[in-house]
């Protein structure tokens, strides 16, 4: 279940359901036992027997509503709060509060009617369900609504367990961000698919444990959708990344080549250079300053190297067209003359030859993004841009509030697909697919991590991956090396960490 519904889409997925046959309540008594379900696993485990339930004015609090039925049926303490007056419900959410026949508790007292939320007392509830707004919410919470979130964030800081439905109130599924207040949640259950807000941040740190039940509604409905958005797991390009033949050689994996800085910045093209050759690419090549040939031979053994001043010799080098891989931008120094090897590099003829420009290569071009636009789009070639947030706003000058919209952006931009770094890092292609990163560890905030990045998306392109599977599956594998290795991770652990990794994905 990769793919990812906006708001949007996973309306037309409910109503592509019902009109197909399945009534909305039936869709809504679904959902409602799957969070009954997760709730009864969080009382038991917990070793609880009152449940709070807060429910909203839309469908969202149906589903509350069915969910507080089914514990009560249990034997489950349960609590009602209603962010509005059932009787004013609509819909297939009418239908679930009618069907709520138990009393509400405030506090000790059995008072038979449901009072505000800002007026419940949490004491003794070993479990609150924020069935209040759902994935559809569209504006900022404020008034009781967002009162009644404080008031539940607060009663979790002191050691209270939340189970969202759908999304933590207040969370725009859409872009991840916070729409006024939002709730924090231990855990979050989901319908049919997520939602990219469950990954962008702040979205997935809000979610807590995530978990997606299916209702009744048929995958086939993804067919007429058409969803453009997937979570960046090995589902979405393995099939797309070769795996090694017995009959193969080194010369079917393809050539990477990265270009190194001076004598005194060439660790970060070293770091690319390792990431591509555990990426897989058969040949590695490094060209280098000649005034920094001897330092960078010092440490290469499997990495051979050649000697590279300007513009001009690359592009010799480059007339070799079984170099399908290159790197630009690790260390290179920011200016016109990178600004000129980029240049070079995209006019140089080669069908099929993917370039990575990272780092140095993005910053020469802060204020010439049409120059670079225009020779993307003229060189027919696959282009991947890496830059992580201040390279982004320095290169396009876009600041959407979701990093989606904003990787989007830069790849209408440019023509290029864009890899947004970041711990949500996106991927987005100029043809509007993009995914983004489930599960990336902290451990990759470490100096030298992105160079190693860039070397891995040049391996698995080089072995012939389709650019925006490769730079997917790179993403993916430099989060899981990161995660083999785990605290106290350093970039030049990173490529050493990657055989664990092919082993586990290949399942040798």
């Amino acid at each position: 279940m990769i793919e990812l519904l906006t708001t949007h889409e996973m309306g037309r997925a409910d109503r592509l359901t019902i009109e197909a046959g399945t009534p909305g309540i039936v869709l809504m008594e679904a959902a409602g036992a799957a969070v009954a379900d997760c709730a009864r696993a969080a009382l038991q485990r917990l070793g609880g027997r009152r449940a709070l339930v807060l429910c909203g004015p839309g469908n969202n609090g149906g589903d509350g509503y069915v969910a507080a039925r089914i514990l009560a049926s249990e034997g489950f303490e349960v609590v009602v709060g209603a962010l509005v007056d059932p009787a004013t419900l609509r819909g297939d959410a009418a239908l679930a509060a009618q069907a709520w026949s138990g009393e509400t508790l405030t506090g000790e007292t059995l008072t038979g009617e449901t009072r505000p939320i800002v007026q419940l007392d949490y004491a003794g509830a070993s479990v609150v369900i924020d069935a209040l707004f759902g994935a559809g919410l569209s504006r900022d919470l404020h008034g009781e609504a967002r009162a009644a979130v404080e008031l539940l964030n607060n009663w979790r800081e002191q050691s209270g367990y939340v189970i969202a439905v759908d999304a933590p109130s207040g969370l725009d599924c859409d872009t991840g961000q916070i729409r006024g207040a939002c709730v924090t949640a231990d855990e979050t259950i989901t319908f049919f698919r997520l939602k990219p807000g469950h990954l962008l941040l702040p979205g997935r740190t809000l979610c807590g444990r995530i978990a997606c039940a299916q209702i009744g509604i048929s995958g086939d409905v993804l067919a007429t959708i058409a969803p453009r958005t997937f979570a960046n797991t090995p589902e979405l390009w393995r099939a797309h990344l070769p795996t090694p033949r017995t009959e193969g050689h080194k010369y079917d994996r393809g050539h990477a080549l990265v270009l190194s800085g001076a004598m005194h910045r060439t660790g970060a093209a070293r770091l690319a250079v390792r990431g591509a050759l555990r990426g897989g690419a058969g040949l590695v090549t490094l060209a280098s300053p000649r005034e920094a040939l001897a330092v960078n031979a010092s440490h290469l053994t499997a990495i051979m190297l050649t000697p590279c001043d300007n513009a001009h010799e690359l592009g010799e080098i480059l007339s070799d067209r079984r170099i399908n891989a290159l790197v630009l931008g690790p260390g290179g120094g920011v200016g016109e003359p990178m600004r000129a090897m980029v240049l070079a590099a995209l006019a140089a003829p080669a069908q099929g030859r993917s370039i990575i420009l990272d780092a140095d290569a993005l910053t020469s071009f802060e204020g010439r993004l049409r120059d670079l636009a225009e020779a993307v789009k003229a060189s027919q070639e696959n282009v991947i841009l890496t830059p992580h947030d201040g390279e982004f706003g320095r290169l396009f000058k876009e600041d959407a509030p979701s990093r989606l919209d904003r990787a989007w952006a830069g790849a209408s931009l440019s023509g290029a697909i864009v890899l947004l770094k970041g711990a949500d890092t996106v991927v987005a292609h100029p043809d509007g697919r993009a995914a983004i990163i489930q599960d990336a560890p902290p451990w990759l905030a470490t100096a030298g991590s992105g160079d190693v990045l860039a070397g891995l998306i040049a391996g698995c392109v080089a072995q012939g991956a389709p650019a925006f599977e490769a730079a997917c599956a790179a993403v993916w594998l430099h989060g899981a090396a990161a995660r083999a290795f785990g605290p106290g991770l350093i970039a030049e652990d990173l490529p050493e960490a990657m055989p664990g990794v092919w082993r586990a994905l290949w399942g040798v």
